[in-house]
């Protein structure tokens, strides 16, 4: 082969297969031991940038000032304003607005590979009963859930990457996420295509039982599948004295409500778990009259998406059958139209390996455990039934401070220590996968977002 051959060969060798680093600025050896040894340092490296108090101190502004404000499902605004202010000052480049009041940031060089890290932005309409100076504003509303927080550690994990960017290699997308709480904000950014071209999603959620410094997960479900149903069941009023001249719908329900317990406990394999539950029970006004109607209603859950839909399957045929036995005719409403469905959370296998590895070098494997599964959901899963993902609990309990009450609590509290292990778990997260993961796509394959 004669030069010129050489020459080229090592041209196009250069231009696909591009040098892992992002290692320390003080290290320059080249070899494969300090690369990995670069990669390992990586999340240790960022853990101690967060923690620097001008940083850490910055988050917790952020935070309170959210929390200050709280805004429900797709009113965000405000929310989404101070974010697009936090990203114009650091440089960062978004689109605005997705799924109504949504911003995605873009960090990197603006092609693949693409890895997204998220937070959910939504409060909860509830009244806040914790009083300190940072106490909602909003009556009726409040951050009960730790939104405010996940906001915040996303921004600092952009300070983080943004210091970094020039040694990123591909693109991090960072989702911040309107409508978690039941308005299936994932799912909408989904339809309006933010997850394109993306290879892997990371998310997380604060948690008040775990300590300041831990972070438990696990491959597979670690959340259930979610669904609501309601049912009116119709049949005839008239005089409680007289009931043969009625056909009562409160014994249809009565008799309904029994026979959806059933599902569980005699149809369910006990090895998967699953939960069927009644919440709502509306009939009557007077106690001497049969009603023309009955209204029940409640939520079904389970593990995998077979058992969640052979629940909602025999949740409608039990409601209805029962109903006819007791001389009523009923009808079902799965709230369909409202894609209010949400699939269990499924965590991606290799990602696991993936957050064991980076969350290990952090803080040390001894502080990172197994969780076990919640029949919560969370509509991170929409994401993973796309694209893979991982989902993961981070803690903020110290012991010296008092009991945390937990999320959907009035006296909701966020201990804010947990903000720099947030952030650098996000920028280590999607940082190496970058490194790690590097997918093979040829020149002429590649794919730009266009906001970049």
């Amino acid at each position: 082969m004669n030069f010129s051959k050489w020459v080229s060969l090592i041209f196009i060798l250069n231009l696909f297969c591009p040098t892992l680093s992002f290692s320390d600025s003080s290290s320059s050896s080249s070899s494969s031991s300090s690369s990995s040894n670069g990669l390992t340092e990586i999340p240790k490296r960022f853990l101690q940038f967060a923690k620097r108090p001008e940083l850490f101190d910055w988050m917790v502004r952020i935070r309170r000032k959210i929390h200050e404000n709280p805004e429900l499902g797709y009113e965000e605004f405000e929310t989404s304003k101070l974010i697009r202010t936090e990203l114009d000052k650091m440089g960062i480049t978004y689109k605005y607005p997705v799924a109504v009041t949504g911003v995605i940031g873009f960090i990197g060089t603006g092609g693949p590979p693409f890895v997204a890290i998220r937070a959910d932005m939504d409060a909860l309409p509830m009244q806040e009963m914790v009083e300190w100076e940072h106490k909602s504003k909003i009556p009726g509303k409040m951050h009960a859930c730790g939104h405010d927080a996940h906001v915040a550690m996303l921004l600092g994990a952009a300070k983080i990457l943004q210091e970094h960017r020039e040694e990123i290699k591909g693109t991090i997308l960072l989702v911040f996420q309107p409508a978690e709480e039941g308005g299936g904000g994932a799912l909408k950014l989904i339809d309006e295509g933010v997850l394109e071209n993306v290879n892997a999603i990371f998310g997380l959620h604060v948690s008040a039982n775990l300590a300041v410094g831990e972070v438990h997960s696990k491959a597979g479900p670690i959340g259930a599948g979610n669904g609501f149903f309601e049912a009116v069941i119709s049949g005839k009023g008239g005089h409680a004295a007289i009931p043969q001249h009625s056909v009562d719908p409160i014994l249809a329900a009565s008799n309904v409500i029994v026979s959806l317990q059933h599902l569980v406990s005699r149809e369910a394999d006990p090895l998967d778990p699953q939960v069927v539950t009644v919440a709502k029970f509306q009939g009557g006004g007077a106690f001497n009259v049969i009603p023309d109607s009955v209204t029940i209603g409640g939520t079904f859950r389970a593990f995998s998406k077979e058992s969640f839909m052979q629940l909602r399957y025999r949740i409608e045929e039990v409601i209805r059958g029962q109903a006819a036995v007791q001389r009523c005719n009923a009808t079902v409403d799965f709230f369909t139209e409202a894609k209010l469905f949400y699939p269990p959370t499924i965590n991606h296998k290799g990602l696991h390996e993936h957050f064991l590895n980076v969350a290990g070098d952090m803080i040390g494997i001894h502080k990172v455990k197994d969780v076990k599964p919640l029949m919560g959901s969370e509509d991170f899963a929409f994401y993973q039934e796309v694209i893979p993902g991982y989902f993961f609990l981070i803690g903020m309990q110290n012991v010296t401070r008092g009991r945390l009450e937990s999320e959907h609590s009035p006296h909701y509290q966020v201990n804010e220590d947990a903000f720099p292990y947030g952030a650098a778990l996000h920028a280590s997260l999607a940082a190496r996968y970058l490194l790690e993961y590097q997918p093979e796509v040829s020149f002429s394959e590649r794919k730009f977002h266009d906001e970049l």
